[in-house]
């Protein structure tokens, strides 16, 4: 199969995403995830007429009147007060009014005389300083439209309006497999011959971060047999199968020969980029299954550029990388052939490409906010060109 463009690589990841599932969960779960059905008021809110001040209930045809004032409300007052002409009762911030009250005066705004009540408000207005019933929502209501990104602010609003759980899509399963009987898990001495394991760790922060925590972890030798095993496994009981290593053509490489055998359908094998050349995509019927570059800079580049936006359409998420233009710092040639995703810092319109690009090196990315994208025919930047960016999340 040849090797295709970035656009293509991106428009071929898309059209497979199309698997939305939904389910309800506590609120408490939902932060950063998506709405999948209109969430309906069952009461309103508030279900009384509030008091959004400090001061004293009365009718507003009173306001000329020297007033008796009968009593208090507080918040949370379990008996209701009722008022008569030329009769107010103090009130407290979040308090029903009283029967047959329609407006508050702030407690500033008046004084006492001969134990009345005397309005000294010229602005005061019929239902000044009153939330009414409803105010916020209705019953029966729309309160948030299906496909609204569950932020703390409406985490806040869906709490206020009494939903204890919500319909959101469901974030998906992923697997995360690695290859190479190279790799050692940190905390342990490395031995002659291997390197420190960095892409699970990567990988679960991002993945935590879109919402995802659903996510099991294999590790599988450089065999094929058992990588068959691990992949069909994972591909059994998972959405999205995230591959790590093997993905190249070294007499080691067996990701794409063993997808093959487990009757994942290619879509792609190597792209016109860097880094991340050989990345390989395909399905077995919803599940997603990607091989990504063994060294951990590929991959994640790879993982923001590629498997994010996948997770993102599969969730309902908005994009979580935005994309934007800038005035770069240095030059960076390069020869035309092929896109290049450059470890970058960006800052108030203009963005640094960082040392360090080399694809099997994280020091620059772990200082990086962004990438500068430079495009197959180009032959690279100068100092003060225009570029895009992609910030990442």
């Amino acid at each position: 199969m040849k090797m295709i463009s970035v656009n293509e690589a991106k428009q071929i990841i898309l059209q497979s995403a199309l698997t939305q599932k939904s389910s309800i969960i506590p609120l408490s779960e939902a932060f950063g995830l998506v709405t999948s059905e209109d969430v309906i008021a069952s009461t309103d809110i508030p279900n009384f007429s509030q008091s959004s001040m400090d001061g004293y209930a009365l009718r507003f045809l009173d306001k000329d009147l020297s007033i008796a004032v009968i009593g208090e409300m507080a918040a949370g007052a379990s008996k209701q007060l009722m008022i008569e002409s030329g009769e107010a009762t103090r009130i407290f911030t979040g308090a029903p009014l009283p029967e047959n009250a329609d407006t508050v005066v702030m407690q500033e705004k008046i004084r006492f005389d001969n134990e009345k009540l005397i309005i000294e408000d010229e602005n005061l207005s019929e239902g000044l300083n009153v939330r009414p019933k409803g105010a916020e929502v209705k019953k029966g209501e729309v309160a948030m439209r299906e496909g609204t990104h569950i932020t703390a602010a409406a985490i806040g609003f869906l709490a206020g309006i009494g939903c204890a759980e919500v319909s959101v899509y469901t974030p998906p399963k992923v697997a995360v497999i690695l290859t190479g009987n190279e790799l050692q898990d940190p905390g342990n001495p490395l031995e002659f011959g291997q390197v420190y394991e960095a892409n699970s760790f990567q990988l679960k922060a991002v993945l935590n971060q879109t919402g995802i925590h659903n996510i099991e972890v294999f590790k599988a030798e450089d065999d094929p047999k058992e990588l068959h095993k691990v992949l069909e496994n994972a591909i059994e009981h998972n959405d999205i199968v995230l591959l790590n290593g093997g993905v190249s053509v070294g007499d080691y490489d067996f990701v794409t020969e063993v997808a093959n055998t487990c009757g994942v359908e290619e879509k792609f094998h190597k792209i016109k980029q860097k880094p991340g050349k050989p990345l390989f995509f395909g399905t077995k019927e919803n599940t997603l299954v990607f091989g990504l570059p063994g060294n951990p800079s590929s991959s994640l580049t790879c993982f923001y550029e590629y498997v994010l936006p996948a997770l993102e359409k599969v969730m309902g998420l908005p994009s979580g990388i935005v994309e934007t233009t800038a005035t770069v710092t240095h030059d960076y040639p390069k020869p035309a052939g092929l896109t290049h995703f450059l470890k970058a810092f960006y800052n108030n319109g203009k963005v640094t490409p960082l040392h360090a690009q080399e694809s099997f090196r994280l020091h620059s990315f772990a200082q990086a906010n962004c990438f500068i994208v430079l495009p197959e025919e180009s032959l690279g930047c100068r100092e003060n060109d225009q570029v895009t960016v992609h910030l990442l999340p």
